[in-house]
């Protein structure tokens, strides 16, 4: 296998993709390419999210016009590695992999405090197809809320969103909620003529976790455009995610003022409306951020920290 001495490697896996970057050892990190693949959540998805940290290592090789081999350092921010079980198979598959000589296995959000805060400290939070928060003091010190999954928690996550929509569509037709036009737009987003469909769709067709995460956009334009039910599930998910966030900020004693908050996931990122409202609700909560980053591309965390380890 060939050996890398002067290249380091950033991953950042979670519940719908994995991307990796190629960087130079020196010269401030310089990327030098990129691949992308499936998800990498091993609590989600099991052995398939180790062909999908394999797949997109070989496709920032493959970019780059390198063979693949070991590099001095790698740093993988992967969701779903909380748990000591978890890390021990992605450390034992990256052995054996020949990934690097000196090899950092963390939740994907520590990318985010290394990406987004100015000084390494303060607040980061995932809000993608699940949804977690971290929290670092300025001593170091860190603890987590959230990431129980989509069965447990995933509160303000886009599967959330998702996933309230179709309820809501569901008890409109029972009649047991106010009508929405969440019926029109999500059964056509789904290609489905009535809200029975949705049965077999969700239950026996493919719409899985990460699909019905998709449709958390048009619920947040359906808020935007003055549907009071879409309105109401943004609302709530918006604070839930607040809450879960503050619990966090607790538990380190962060303070309530001028804390550095790091943000990413697509309802957080592209939706401005979301955003005004999970922010509010930190205000309401006594918390406020600030400086507050949109980190768009959470691997470049992974550089800098490649960049330590190595």
């Amino acid at each position: 296998m060939a050996q890398y001495p002067d290249l380091i490697l950033g991953i950042d896996g979670g519940g719908s993709h994995t991307i990796a970057v190629l960087a130079e050892r020196a010269s401030n990190g310089r990327i030098l390419g990129r691949g992308e693949a499936g998800p990498s959540n091993i609590q989600s998805v099991g052995d398939a999210a180790l062909r999908a940290l394999e797949e997109a290592i070989a496709g920032t090789f493959a970019n780059t016009g390198r063979a693949r081999g070991s590099v001095a350092a790698a740093v993988l921010g992967l969701a779903g590695v909380d748990h000591p079980d978890a890390v021990k198979v992605i450390r034992a598959w990256a052995e054996r992999f020949g990934l690097a000589d000196r090899l950092k296995v963390e939740n994907d959000s520590v990318l985010l405090l290394a990406a987004g805060t100015p000084q390494g400290w303060g607040l980061a939070v995932v809000a993608g197809t699940g949804s977690i928060a971290f929290a670092r003091n300025r001593d170091g010190r860190m603890e987590r809320s959230g990431g129980w999954g989509y069965v447990l928690g995933d509160e303000g996550s886009a599967y959330s969103l998702g996933l309230g929509g179709l309820r809501a569509v569901a008890r409109a037709s029972d009649g047991s909620a106010p009508a929405t036009i969440l019926t029109r737009t999500l059964l056509a987003r789904m290609n489905l003529r009535e809200p029975l469909e949705m049965i077999e769709a969700v239950y026996r067709g493919d719409w899985d976790r990460a699909r019905i995460a998709t449709l958390a956009p048009l619920v947040g334009e359906a808020a935007e455009s003055g549907d009071a039910v879409a309105a109401g599930i943004v609302a709530l998910q918006a604070r839930l995610l607040a809450e879960t966030v503050v619990a966090a900020a607790r538990k380190v004693e962060l303070p309530r003022d001028r804390v550095p908050l790091a943000l990413t996931g697509g309802p957080i990122l592209n939706g401005q409306h979301y955003r005004e409202h999970f922010l509010s609700a930190l205000r309401k909560l006594d918390l406020n951020p600030d400086p507050v980053a949109l980190v768009h591309d959470p691997v470049e965390g992974a550089i800098r920290i490649a960049r330590e380890l190595a």
